[in-house]
């Protein structure tokens, strides 16, 4: 399975209803208690790949929300699903998602046009005067191929900062590879600083979005523009010419759901397209970082970009970045999408805060 079918459907990871609407489907079956492994079993054949089973409790450091979440039992094998039902389910689970992120943190959405990419534009209830000459530029997640995050990381954001944020819907893959997503973000934040100061603009994103924002820091600097106060890359990755652990380890849903054994090819071919992989703007983790601004990174410890995210890290740390690292332990990828896990709520707020100190 490639990267972008591994990003993609982040709805199933908080929307059980979606999963219980999907027919039986034909060919392997899930994995049954009986047959489930009850102890530890490692090998590590002649190449050094490990062959390994574990038995992993769930912490009790969790919430109570966070445990319930993680004992939620998903099928760990079934054919892939098409591209249309990825897109379908993806779209289904958002509507509900601005319905109860908005319940949480009211707003103003209106949809939008910035030099010509559509946008999504949440103001949030009580924007002091204050603020109005600072914004969030998001650029959301969803595997490159859907958009499962401009409004659960826009609207909580925009409520924790009291900043409007503008969500970018930039071209998707396949129909539309690399460098597309990377121009539609980098048109709007040119745009944006015809009213902004570079220093009064954020730019963030989770999972595709987090790969993107690093991407396009990347090709700010080789444009010579400014580049904003701070970043925020929540679950990515720099390199996609070399797979980490995680990707090896964790399914979309942590431990829980199908995982593909590895493969050795290079991450999303869709949207990589016939870009070199360790091209610098694909892969910023092969340009040149120095003069970086500061920037946030969140994982966790159950995330399938884990890996991408820490070696990122470590790139702008060694580059002289300030570069911040907040891991969440056992949790899966983009659980900070989930309005309902108390460690969703603290994980949102820690971004604003982040935020909110930059651009003082």
């Amino acid at each position: 399975m490639n990267h972008a079918r591994r990003l993609l459907p982040l709805a199933f990871l908080f929307a059980p209803a979606l999963l219980q609407a999907q027919p039986p489907a034909a060919g392997p079956q899930p994995t049954t208690a009986a047959e489930a492994p009850t102890r530890n079993t490692s090998f590590i054949d002649a190449q050094g790949t490990a062959h390994i089973t574990r038995v992993v409790p769930v912490p009790k450091s969790l919430s109570p929300e966070a445990r319930r979440s993680l004992s939620r039992q998903v099928p760990d094998q079934g054919p892939p699903q098409s591209l249309a039902d990825r897109r379908k389910g993806t779209d289904a689970y958002t509507a509900r998602a601005r319905v109860e992120w908005t319940r949480l943190c009211p707003n103003q959405l209106v949809e939008d046009k910035i030099a010509g990419v559509p946008v999504r534009i949440v103001t949030p209830e009580g924007l002091p005067d204050s603020n109005r000459d600072k914004v969030l530029l998001n650029l959301h997640g969803g595997g490159f191929n859907s958009d499962s995050g401009s409004y659960t990381e826009s609207i909580p954001l925009a409520s924790y900062t009291k900043i409007k944020v503008v969500a970018v819907l930039y071209r998707l893959a396949p129909e539309h590879p690399f460098p597309a997503a990377v121009d539609d973000s980098i048109a709007v934040y040119k745009e944006l600083l015809k009213t902004y100061k570079p220093g009064r603009i954020v730019i963030y994103g989770t999972s595709a979005g987090a790969i993107l924002t690093a991407q396009v820091a990347a090709r700010l600097k080789q444009l010579g523009l400014p580049q904003p106060a701070a970043l925020g890359i929540f679950s990515g990755m720099g390199d996609f010419s070399r797979n980490g652990d995680s990707l090896a380890l964790f399914s979309l849903g942590g431990l829980s759901g199908h995982l593909d054994l590895p493969d050795g090819e290079r991450h999303d071919s869709e949207y990589a397209g016939k870009t070199n992989p360790r091209d610098p703007v694909l892969s910023p983790i092969f340009s040149d970082m120095r003069g970086l601004p500061p920037t946030l990174f969140i994982t966790s410890g159950r995330d399938l970009l884990l890996s991408g995210t820490v070696d990122l890290h470590r790139a702008y740390y060694k580059a002289g970045v300030d570069a911040h690292l907040v891991v969440y332990d056992a949790l899966p990828h983009a659980f900070w999408y989930n309005p309902n896990l108390p460690e969703a709520i603290e994980a949102n707020h820690l971004m604003a805060e982040f935020f909110l100190r930059q651009l003082k």
